[in-house]
């Protein structure tokens, strides 16, 4: 398994569309930018086939510090979730975990 970059994925589109480098950077940053604006305006993205972008809550609890044992809370916060879509689950050969 490897590990691809932003710089290697612009490379690539790069070289498939003809345009530059410096564009296809700057179209896939802005890309990156405005998913990122829209999950933090509390938006969910849905991007058909693909998969799903959306926020959650996660509730206050309480933890346990694994060093010291002492007992901390938690405050709740948003956290973002992924739902893969149907042509990347079969592409990937993404299978649901068991319950």
């Amino acid at each position: 398994m490897a590990t691809i970059t932003k710089k290697e994925l612009v490379a690539r589109i790069a070289e498939h569309t003809g345009q530059t480098k410096v564009i296809a950077r700057d179209v896939i940053q802005k890309f990156l930018d405005e998913i990122i604006a829209e999950l933090a305006k509390g938006n969910r993205l849905e991007f058909r086939e693909f998969g799903v972008f959306e926020l959650k809550q996660r509730p206050p609890r309480r933890a346990q510090n694994p060093r010291t044992l002492e007992k901390v809370d938690v405050p709740a916060k948003r956290i973002v979730k992924f739902k893969v879509g149907r042509l990347m689950r079969q592409r990937v050969g993404a299978t649901r975990p068991a319950r």
